[in-house]
């Protein structure tokens, strides 16, 4: 959730981005609106405590929408809004930068 002394702008972007789980869940949102079950599914290795976690937070600082439907059984959606959106040319820096760096091919420690 965003920190409201956050005071400089890197510092509140990265409050927002915050960790991995929150940049993959923004990339599968990035391609459309999806229903839970295809969050979970394309961000391997996430917990459904911690998709729900994630996707609370995230709507919480308007970056995902939402949507329920009045239909048995209950129907949920989420989706970018205009300021989840906006996060687009940050996270295509990143992939850019990403590709380039040096010791990507390297095993994690």
């Amino acid at each position: 959730m965003l920190k409201k002394e956050a005071g400089c702008p890197v510092e509140i972007t990265l409050s927002l981005l915050g960790n991995k789980w929150k940049v993959l869940i923004l990339r599968e949102l990035f391609a459309g609106t999806k229903r839970y079950g295809e969050l979970a599914r394309g961000v391997p290795g996430i917990s459904q405590k911690m998709l729900t976690q994630q996707l609370r937070m995230m709507e919480k600082d308007k970056l995902v929408k939402r949507q329920v439907y009045a239909e048995v059984p209950p129907k949920v959606e989420y989706s970018l809004t205009d300021i989840g959106r906006s996060l687009r040319p940050i996270l295509d820096a990143m992939h850019a930068w990403g590709l380039h760096y040096p010791g990507k091919d390297r095993q994690t420690e």
